[in-house]
């Protein structure tokens, strides 16, 4: 067997039998180890396989951080079916189009937003709906509590037969689900989602063996740094994207730590995670980490117990760099990747980490930094556009073959993903972020596609053209701008409709901070946005001075 040809899941079984009684997660205050987690994630794909989930099945997960997403996670895996997380904050306009793509059947979502998915249920490829609450896993005593004060959010569930609820289904289920002949190298592990260059959001599937050398190599980069059975981890990023999943793995669950789960990234109740639980590991964007420097309260929060922190999703600025090693003696060390990729490099945790260093490419991504017209490779030390190859990364999207066109490219017998960001190595190895492609804005960690916004807005009926930027903003790496060309014959709208326009159709991260009327956009003599040359008028009219008007 080659050393990444096993199940996911079996790296965390591990784990489970030299730790049982050590807690694997801590949710609101609630320790469950191993073991329990272990119990719980058997009996869940014990539920599924009878409810009628089979192999490669899609269950799709629509719930923010808790116990629940990582036993429905491992518990669809269990039975060779395919988890397909996605944020909880999408709306009804967003999770029909990603049910009907991925084909998902099943999904678990909160009781707060089962309302979304009634709406859509119909329209889409769905068959049944498992509907969770924040506090299922905790005690009578602490559900109790927080209802009498009204301290746990909820919904209204329509009851019918396609609706189950995953606290009644983990009791009447034992941990016992049939076994399933997986085949690591072709069964996918996951599918994830990621911004679209036709407006449409792109599935991202990765295989068990795919992730399990994703995982393997995180965990190389601690060796001799990060403990085993004694770490603490505050687990901020959201379980839906690739980073929280790889660091939580890598660093936590296949080594016996211990993963403190935060359901809301609220900055008091993360510090006061870290200063109860001792946390000596966290991940953060680069807006969390100043926000928390920010904080008028910083100060009253011990946060001694911190190791290691990491930052990725953007680029750390030096500013937040220098300040969060002058305040609390730690430095801030560098992850780098994409959802199509995963990481692509990471800061060695053997020295302190260079300022403004990406870090050096994990041992199993090839990478190539070439000029993007004609794709050779520039001369060291140079800027270009990052490629990207690895035996373990999907070489193509989820049933798309234009995006798969547009983003990979075969050189010399290989299939490359063209990463869309820009940037140099040094003599030692280590990759420098330089730029970014137009196509892509990052705000507060998220990887937001320009099109997709764009897509949006020209469905309104009386827009005929859209064109989305990045303007930067020191606090949250860039804020969505939308410039728009009405109708001829269109009256009255303006952007406060355009804005509510947008909000009924897209995660709030999504929605323009500002939107400019134009008489036209820049377009190319064959009819092609030029979203770029928009891009660097922002950021001549930022470098002037003038402030942008936000509607």
């Amino acid at each position: 067997m080659q050393l990444y040809d096993e199940l996911l899941i079996k790296g965390f079984e591990r784990a489970c039998e030299k730790y049982p009684d050590r807690p694997a997660v801590i949710y609101i205050g609630e320790k469950i180890s191993y073991k329990r987690l272990k119990e719980l994630i058997n009996r869940f794909a014990t539920a599924l396989h009878d409810l009628g989930v089979r192999d490669n099945d899609k269950v799709m997960l629509y719930i923010p951080n808790c116990p629940q997403f990582l036993i429905a996670y491992f518990g669809a895996q269990q039975i060779g079916a395919i988890p397909v997380p996605v944020s909880p904050i999408y709306t009804p306009y967003e999770i029909k189009y990603l049910i009907n793509d991925s084909g998902a059947e099943t999904v678990l979502c909160q009781d707060t937003n089962f309302r979304y998915i009634q709406e859509v249920f119909p329209e889409t490829s769905l068959k049944r709906a498992i509907v969770t609450n924040y506090v299922d896993l905790l005690p009578w005593h602490k559900r109790a509590v927080g209802a009498l004060f009204d301290k746990v959010p909820d919904g209204v569930v329509k009851r019918d037969q396609t609706v189950y609820f995953f606290k009644n289904l983990i009791r009447q289920y034992p941990p016992h689900p049939p076994k399933v002949d997986i085949n690591p190298r072709e069964h996918l592990c996951y599918i994830l989602y990621t911004g679209g260059t036709t407006g449409f959001p792109k599935g991202c599937p990765l295989t068990h063996a795919g992730m399990v050398s994703f995982v393997q190599e995180i965990r190389a980069v601690g060796e001799g740094h990060i403990g085993e059975g004694k770490e603490v981890f505050i687990m901020v990023n959201p379980l839906f994207h690739q980073m929280a999943q790889g660091v939580i793995l890598g660093m936590v669950l296949t080594k016996g730590n211990t993963a403190v789960l935060m359901p809301i990234p609220q900055v008091d109740a993360i510090l006061e995670a870290i200063k109860r639980n001792k946390g000596t590991l966290f991940l953060g964007a680069p807006t969390l980490y100043r926000m928390i420097l920010e904080n008028d309260r910083v100060s009253f929060y011990d946060l001694s117990s911190l190791k290691y922190c990491w930052s990725g999703g953007d680029v750390l600025p030096l500013e937040v760099f220098n300040r969060w090693k002058k305040q609390f003696g730690v430095p801030i060390y560098q992850v780098f990747g994409s959802t199509e990729v995963g990481f692509v490099a990471m800061s060695p945790l053997d020295k302190e980490p260079v300022p403004g260093s990406l870090g050096l490419p994990l041992p199993s991504r090839e990478v190539k930094i070439v000029n993007p017209e004609n794709l050779e490779m520039v001369s060291p030390d140079s800027p270009g556009e990052l490629l990207v190859t690895s035996e373990y990364i999907p070489k193509s999207y989820w049933n798309k073959p234009e995006e798969t066109a547009a983003s990979y490219v075969e050189i010399d017998g290989k299939i490359w993903y063209r990463m869309k960001d820009f940037v140099r190595r040094d003599q030692d190895g280590q990759l420098y972020y330089m730029d970014r492609s137009a196509d892509v804005i990052k705000y507060k960690g998220y990887r937001i596609s320009c099109s997709e916004i764009e897509a949006i807005l020209q469905d309104h009926p009386a827009v005929i053209g859209a064109c989305v930027v990045g303007v930067p903003d020191p606090k949250v790496g860039e804020r969505i701008k939308a410039m728009v060309v009405l109708k001829q014959d269109a009256r009255g709208v303006g952007g406060t409709e355009l804005m509510k326009w947008c909000r009924d159709r897209l995660a709030s991260y999504k929605v323009p901070s500002y939107i400019e009327f134009r008489d036209m956009l820049p377009k190319s003599k064959v009819g092609k946005l030029l979203r770029r040359e928009i891009r660097e008028e922002e950021r001549r009219r930022i470098a002037k001075g003038e402030r942008t008007i936000r509607v």
